[in-house]
């Protein structure tokens, strides 16, 4: 049974876009940005009225990574925060610098930052900057890798339906990794 369709009233946007960047020093910067906004007149105790529109949180982290996803350098830019004491909440971020973005590094990052020093707004942008970097850095990555001769499996293997070894895209695009779905066995 479906409820009535109500009437609604916008009161929040929060927008996050990312980017990513090949630098000339065979780094990547990897950029997410996160702004939020009212719909609304909203009161601070700190800035007074903020205008409809007018960003409450607006903060930049970039990340710059080495081909093997390691954390060479982290910058953290607040344009707008609704307390002052929010922009010191930056600088433990850095503690991160040294970190591999990999299967379970949102773990490691966590303990290395501590929630009550940090931000909550910038630590959620860990998760859309390390896809955003994959999307980046996934073609250089891959053909580092084809030039191996003992290559392992792609990391992208076995991350969702499309893209299981027994899926047709991997038979495609990783042959060498394809699994047959009836005996389990690559087939090359």
């Amino acid at each position: 049974m479906n409820a009535p369709k109500a009437t609604r009233k916008q009161l929040h946007t929060r927008n996050i876009y990312c980017r990513g960047f090949e630098r000339s020093d065979e780094l990547w910067d990897i950029e997410a940005t996160l702004v939020d906004t009212k719909n609304n007149l909203y009161t601070n105790h700190e800035r007074g009225q903020v205008a409809p529109g007018e960003p409450i949180h607006e903060m930049t982290l970039t990340m710059t990574l080495d081909i093997d996803l390691v954390i060479r350098d982290i910058r953290v830019d607040m344009a707008h925060t609704p307390y002052q004491l929010c922009k010191s909440a930056s600088d433990t971020m850095e503690n991160l610098i040294g970190l591999k973005i990999k299967a379970g590094w949102m773990k490691e990052a966590r303990q290395r930052v501590v929630r009550t020093e940090s931000c909550t707004h910038v630590m959620e942008l860990l998760g859309p900057i390390s896809s955003t970097a994959y999307q980046t850095m996934h073609w250089a990555i891959e053909r580092r890798e084809k030039a191996k001769p003992d290559r392992a499996d792609p990391m992208i293997l076995d991350q969702c339906k499309t893209l299981t070894r027994n899926s047709a895209v991997a038979k495609v695009m990783w042959p060498e990794f394809h699994k047959d779905i009836n005996t389990g066995t690559r087939e090359s």
